[in-house]
């Protein structure tokens, strides 16, 4: 018995130098600057002022989405919206209690709900700063190619290939 908290004993004394050892060699290992490759315009410490969109544009109706669990993109100019803890100038077309007289969507109902599912009668805080997910379109040529078939293009191609 005294043999195995002996092997023990040593296996803990062994394992912290060791670990000793490697924070040690971390923290005297460094990297010259230029080796660093980053795509960052600014110093990690700087919060740059991110670029307006240049050709924002008004949109009759909806878009499409490009994939399906994309929040709904904003088919009229935004630049110019007020948002902050005070004031969310979406909801005052999109709130629930706007949409008969601005004829604008409503807010999906999940945005009504805190993240334990329970149901609130206003927006949810968590969801307040609507352009964290929805963004007004650009009139820009896309950087890469969109590949993304719906599903129901999916299934038709099937039952049409199956249909033959």
């Amino acid at each position: 018995m005294k043999s195995i908290k002996n092997n023990m004993l040593r296996v803990i004394v062994l394992f912290t130098l060791a670990c000793s050892a490697v924070t040690v060699a971390a923290k005297n290992e460094t990297v010259p600057a230029d080796d660093v490759a980053t795509l960052r315009l600014h110093p990690i410490d700087i919060e740059p002022t991110p670029p307006a969109l240049k050709n924002e544009v008004d949109h009759e109706g909806t878009y499409g989405r490009a994939y399906p669990t994309q929040a709904p993109m904003i088919p009229h100019k935004a630049n110019k919206y007020q948002m902050n803890l005070k004031v969310n100038q979406c909801l005052s077309c999109h709130d629930r209690s706007r949409i008969k007289e601005s004829k604008a969507p409503m807010v999906s109902v999940t945005h009504f709900m805190t993240r334990d599912n329970e149901v609130l009668a206003q927006v949810s805080p968590r969801r307040y700063f609507c352009t964290q997910c929805h963004v007004p379109q650009d009139n820009a040529k896309p950087l890469v190619e969109n590949i993304f078939i719906d599903v129901d293009k999916l299934l038709e191609a099937d039952a049409a290939k199956k249909g033959r």
